[in-house]
């Protein structure tokens, strides 16, 4: 009797845990506008990752910066700048790829949502030794 309730138990628990982490990612989930109000940015699932992608520009441009000399035509609105987010280890935060169109760079990223209405996005070179980042607001 007491093996089988404790199996049930850490069985309730793990359910638990799992809900837990697809909740965060939920949370993640939205549109988020830069601190400058320059542009919107819709986070959502990409497979079983979070991404984003522009969804609304204060002045809409080309994606000039582009190291593919094809896409420097393209309009920004639509482009996917933030790429593959999976969760890390530390509650809240996910680890993928960030493009920079402001200079064309893709650079190693991290999301954390430091609470329900910010979202904290960095940018890292040298193996994430040196971070440039800035907090998101949620829109409404």
């Amino acid at each position: 009797m007491l093996k089988s309730t404790l199996t049930m138990m850490l069985c309730a628990a793990g359910i638990f845990s799992m809900s837990a982490t697809v909740s965060l990612a939920e949370d993640a989930k939205g549109d988020w506008v830069r601190p400058n109000g320059a542009s919107k940015i819709r986070i959502s699932t990409c497979g079983n990752a979070l991404c984003g992608k522009l969804i609304w520009l204060k002045t809409p441009r080309n994606d000039t910066a582009n190291p593919d000399a094809s896409k420097r035509s393209r309009p920004l609105v639509g482009v996917q700048i933030v790429q593959s987010m999976k969760p890390t280890k530390q509650a809240n935060q996910w680890k993928g790829k960030v493009y920079n169109a402001e200079d064309g760079k893709t650079y190693t990223g991290f999301i954390e949502l430091t609470s329900a209405n910010k979202l904290k996005l960095e940018g890292c070179v040298m193996g994430g030794l040196i971070c440039k980042g800035e907090t998101w607001t949620r829109s409404n």
